[in-house]
């Protein structure tokens, strides 16, 4: 049997995710095992051997064709293969098809939407609405999904549009605290406009007593507050992460 003729400048590979990097007035691609781009990118994926299916910098993944050492010493000032390929890697933009992208999208959408369900509630009724009809509000104000940011970053963006046209908000986090009777009123005052609902005050002793709601956003701001201004002879503690009336239908 002959021997068949393979040039050395192309190497075929097949089911590849490829990601591209424009440099010199080149491009430069690499091949990558699909689903660990993003690993690489976290930091949860470490091992550059599992995320690269070889060590070798192309200029054209889907022909085979390799880029030349001139225009890597040129673009990149060295020609250490797997130090380009890093490089391309962390900078570079992961090529996916029409196909691929759209389902990425519709799934991203879906947990942006199952974010927003789970943190907001009918500010009257005090109870969630379903991941299905989040996801047909953002649909309804046009929301477009944004590849380069995380799906809680962009829940919270999508909660201030669906509050223009659903009766929408956060749901509220239920505290107790006690403030020592020492400036408990100076501090209470600081308090109050973070406060959307104060359910119980009772004053023991000097000592405040109080059960309210809040915003979640506000929760850090009440923390700093009870801690420094009572010299961390406050206490502020959770009741419940979220203040929902569970409806039979709705979990």
């Amino acid at each position: 049997m002959s021997n068949i003729f393979t040039p050395t400048n192309q190497i075929r590979l097949t089911n590849v995710a490829i990601v591209r990097l424009k440099k010199g007035g080149k491009r430069f691609e690499i091949a990558c095992y699909k689903n660990k781009v993003m690993s690489w990118r976290s930091g949860v994926e470490k091992d550059i051997d599992e995320v690269l299916q070889t060590h070798t910098v192309f200029t054209n993944v889907s022909k085979g064709e390799v880029a030349k050492k001139e225009d890597l010493l040129k673009a990149f000032a060295s020609e250490d293969q797997t130090e380009i390929c890093k490089q391309v890697l962390a900078k570079g933009e992961l090529q996916v098809s029409d196909k691929e992208r759209a389902g990425q999208l519709e799934s991203t959408l879906k947990e942006i939407a199952t974010i927003v369900a789970e943190k907001c509630v009918n500010p009257d009724t005090k109870r969630p609405y379903p991941v299905t009809m989040i996801e047909k509000g953002m649909k309804d104000i046009h929301y477009s999904v944004k590849p380069n940011k995380s799906a809680k970053q962009q829940a919270l963006d999508v909660i201030k549009q669906l509050k223009e046209s659903m009766n929408i908000g956060r749901a509220q986090m239920r505290l107790s605290m006690m403030l020592p009777a020492k400036d408990a009123k100076k501090i209470y005052e600081k308090m109050k406009p973070l406060m959307s609902t104060v359910e119980e005050e009772n004053w023991q002793g000097g000592d405040l007593h109080v059960v309210c709601l809040i915003d979640p956003g506000a929760f850090r701001k009440m923390d700093e507050l009870v801690r420094a201004d009572t010299k961390g002879q406050g206490t502020l503690d959770v009741l419940s992460l979220k203040d929902v009336e569970e409806a039979d239908e709705i979990v």
